[in-house]
C-alpha cells in the first residue's frame, strides 16, 4: 500500500513555480490515493522561486524593492532574510530571469545582471554577515559584469571609457577599476549556490551550451563567447583573482557567468543542493516514503548534470525509495536517469508549447493520475502473469 507520497518537484521554467507545481501533483495523487499521506517538498536549485522557498522553510521573510531588470527597465522585485536574521539570500531568477525577458527582446548580448548588484547591495544595508545568491534560470550572458557595475566597479574600454551594459560589449573590456567597490563585500561572506557543471569558456561554456535557449543566434554565441573569455582574462589580471580558475572552474558559468564575476571578488561557488537542501530535512523526509514524486520541465540527458529529478533520485535511493519523475517533455537519455524507476511525460497529445505553458497545472495533475493508476495496476497484477498468448502446461 502506498500510504506515504513525498512530492519533491522543481519548478517548471516559465511556467510553474516549485509550489505550484507540487501542488498539483498532490492533486493528482489525492485523486487516486485520497488517504494518503502527502508531504510536499518544493525544491529549488537557485533559479525562480528560491528566495520564497528558503524564507518559508526558515521562518523568515521577503523583503520587496525596485530594481534594474534584465533589459534595464526598472522592476518590482525581492531579497530573502532568512530566520537566522544573519543571511539574506538573493535570486537572481527575481530580477534578472529569462522570465522577466519579453519574448521580443530576447538578446542575451543586451541583457544585464545590473540588479543583482542592487540587490546584493540591499542585502549589505540589513546588516546580514552572509549572502546568499541563488543562481538559475538567467536571462543573462554578461558574466555578471552588470553585478561589478552595481557594486562599484568600472569597466573600461581601451580608451578609458565606461563600457555600457551587456555582455556583447566584453569583448572591448581593457581594463577594470574595483576602486569604488562597495567596502562592505570584505566584510560580508559571498556564497553562490550554482550547478558546479556549469563553466564559463570554451566548447562547453555558457554561452555555447545556453545562449540559444535565450535568443543567441550562432554568430551571436561566438561573439559572446569571445568576450567571456577575455572577461575572465581581465577579471584574473585586475581583481587578483589567482589561483582561481575563473575560464573553466565549476560553476562560473552559473547564470551567464555570473558565477565567475561574484568568484573574482572573493565568492565561494558551491554545488548548489550541498547549500540549499540542508534547510528541508530533505533525506529524512525522503527515508519515510513509499514513494517519491519528482518533476521538472525535462527529462533528458542534461538531467544528472545537476538537475532536481536525479539529485532527488539519489538521495531517495540512499533510503531505498521507489522514484517516479514526471516531466513536460522527454529527450534523448529520459530512460537513463540514476535512480529513477519510472518516468511519464505530462502531455497527453501533441500540443503547442503556448497551450502546454498555460495547462501545465492541469496536465501534471491528469499525468500523476495517470502515472499513480498505473503504478497500481501493476502491483496488483501476479508476478508472473502470462503477457501472451502461449498456453500454460498442464
Amino acid at each position: 500500500m502506498l500510504t506515504r507520497v513525498v512530492v519533491a518537484p522543481s519548478g517548471f521554467k516559465e511556467s510553474l513555480s516549485a509550489q505550484a507545481a507540487a501542488e498539483a501533483i498532490a492533486d493528482g495523487v489525492r485523486r487516486v490515493l485520497p488517504e494518503a499521506l502527502i508531504d510536499l517538498i518544493p525544491l529549488v536549485d537557485g533559479g525562480e522561486g528560491t528566495a520564497a522557498t528558503l524564507a518559508a522553510a526558515t521562518g523568515g521573510r521577503l523583503v520587496a524593492l525596485p530594481a534594474t531588470g534584465p533589459v534595464g527597465e526598472p522592476i518590482g522585485t525581492h531579497f530573502a532574510l532568512l530566520g537566522s536574521q544573519d543571511t539574506a539570500v538573493v535570486e537572481m531568477a527575481a530580477v534578472a530571469g529569462l522570465s522577466l525577458v519579453p519574448r521580443t527582446l530576447r538578446d542575451p548580448g543586451a541583457t544585464t545582471t545590473y540588479g543583482v548588484g542592487e540587490l546584493i547591495r540591499a542585502a549589505l544595508d540589513t546588516g546580514v554577515r552572509r549572502v546568499l545568491i541563488g543562481c538559475g534560470d538567467s536571462g543573462t550572458s554578461d558574466g555578471g559584469a552588470g553585478a561589478l557595475q552595481a557594486l562599484g566597479a568600472r569597466l573600461l574600454d581601451a580608451d578609458g571609457f565606461e563600457l555600457p551594459r551587456g555582455g556583447r560589449e566584453l569583448t572591448r573590456l581593457a581594463r577594470i577599476d574595483p576602486s569604488g567597490l562597495d567596502p562592505r563585500l570584505r566584510d560580508v561572506e559571498l556564497l553562490v549556490a550554482c550547478n558546479p557543471y556549469n563553466v564559463l569558456c570554451g566548447e562547453r561554456g555558457v554561452a555555447r551550451v545556453f545562449g540559444p535557449q535565450k535568443g543567441a543566434t550562432p554568430a551571436q554565441v561566438e561573439h559572446l563567447s569571445a568576450g567571456l573569455e577575455n572577461w575572465a582574462y581581465v577579471l584574473t589580471r585586475d581583481l587578483g583573482a589567482v589561483g582561481t580558475d575563473l575560464h573553466h572552474g565549476p560553476g562560473t558559468g552559473a547564470s551567464g557567468g555570473l558565477g565567475a564575476g561574484l568568484a573574482a571578488l572573493g565568492a565561494r561557488l558551491l554545488p548548489r543542493f550541498d547549500v540549499l537542501l540542508d534547510h528541508l530535512d530533505l533525506d529524512a523526509r525522503l527515508a519515510r516514503a513509499d514513494l517519491v514524486v519528482t518533476a521538472e520541465g525535462a527529462l533528458d540527458h542534461q538531467t544528472p548534470r545537476g538537475k532536481v529529478p536525479a539529485e532527488v533520485a539519489r538521495r531517495a535511493k540512499v533510503s531505498g525509495r521507489p522514484v517516479l519523475a514526471l516531466a513536460g517533455t522527454l529527450g534523448e537519455g529520459a530512460p537513463d536517469v540514476p535512480g529513477v524507476d519510472a518516468f511519464s511525460g505530462i502531455l497527453p497529445a501533441p500540443m503547442a508549447l503556448a497551450e502546454a505553458l498555460v495547462r501545465a497545472s492541469e496536465l501534471l495533475t491528469d499525468a500523476t493520475e495517470r502515472a499513480l493508476r498505473m503504478i497500481l495496476l501493476g502491483a496488483r497484477l501476479p508476478a508472473h502473469a502470462e503477457v501472451s498468448g502461449t498456453q500454460r502446461p498442464s
